[in-house]
């Protein structure tokens, strides 16, 4: 039986759809020894290769699906290699029981917290795909302090230069007496969106710098106390299923217009 090349790969743990698609793309796939384009079907007894390497397809490499939590710590970098040799958040994880790390979204250098990594690609396509509509909530501590209007601003919408956005939710944290606490407020928030920096670009449309941000849940996946920095943890079955159910629940809930 054949498939298309992106879900082929993704199921293997190659990469997620998204990156084969990359891949295919920029004739980095070859089937049988011709370049592949999108839309290409494949099966796991086909030769297929990623920049003349041979890729390993058979139906033994997705067996075991694994989900790794991460604390990311400031300063690294989410991709697997930098040109300015910045440490990235692939540097400490232990290596996969078959396939590679396929990394679930993306934090920006100066952004710490909950990140997400699977072997399986077809899961990290589900769960980045716009569709999808997982919570992620941050925890913002701002430079100044907003008013209620550019609170109410912030969940109405807001224009950015990639369309409007807004936050789902807004809570304010109880912050320790003093007056820099009370010049520099932290807040919850939660938006269904996984865009560049987009708590980073609302906060500062609506007037305001970030100047501490982490991540702590994705979908019902949080932040655990006790995982400091650097350390990451394996999620059993049960919290895995919860997020693919999350998944799952939250595209279902869509209308048709916007699931579309």
């Amino acid at each position: 039986m054949t498939v298309r090349l992106q879900k082929l790969l993704a199921a293997a743990g190659i990469g997620s759809r998204r990156q084969v698609e990359e891949w295919i793309r920029a004739g980095r796939v070859t089937v049988a020894g011709r370049v592949a384009k999108l839309g290409d079907r494949a099966g796991a007894g086909d030769e297929v290769r990623l920049d003349g390497r041979p890729l390993r397809l058979d139906a033994g490499t997705c067996v075991s699906r694994q989900v790794l939590l991460y604390h990311k710590p400031l300063s690294e970098v989410t991709t697997r290699r930098d040109p300015q040799g910045r440490p990235t958040v692939f540097d400490r994880l232990p290596p996969p029981s078959h396939g590679r790390w396929i990394v679930v979204g993306r934090l920006d250098v100066n952004t710490s917290g909950l990140l997400l990594f699977t072997t399986d690609g077809e899961l990290a396509h589900r769960l980045m795909h716009p569709s999808s509509r997982i919570e992620r909530e941050y925890l913002v501590r701002l430079r100044g302090r907003p008013d209620s209007d550019t609170l109410r601003r912030l969940l109405r919408g807001i224009p950015l230069e990639d369309g409007p956005a807004a936050f789902d939710r807004i809570a304010e944290e109880p912050s320790p007496p003093g007056e820099a606490a009370a010049r520099n407020p932290s807040y919850r928030v939660v938006l269904r969106e996984g865009r560049n920096r987009e708590v980073r670009r609302l906060w500062k449309a609506a007037g305001y710098e970030v100047g501490r941000l982490l991540r702590i849940r994705y979908g019902p996946i949080e932040l655990p106390r006790d995982l400091r920095p650097g350390q990451w943890r394996l999620l059993d079955e049960r919290l895995i299923a919860g997020l693919i159910a999350s998944a799952a629940s939250a595209s279902a809930a869509l209308p048709a217009s916007r699931s579309a």
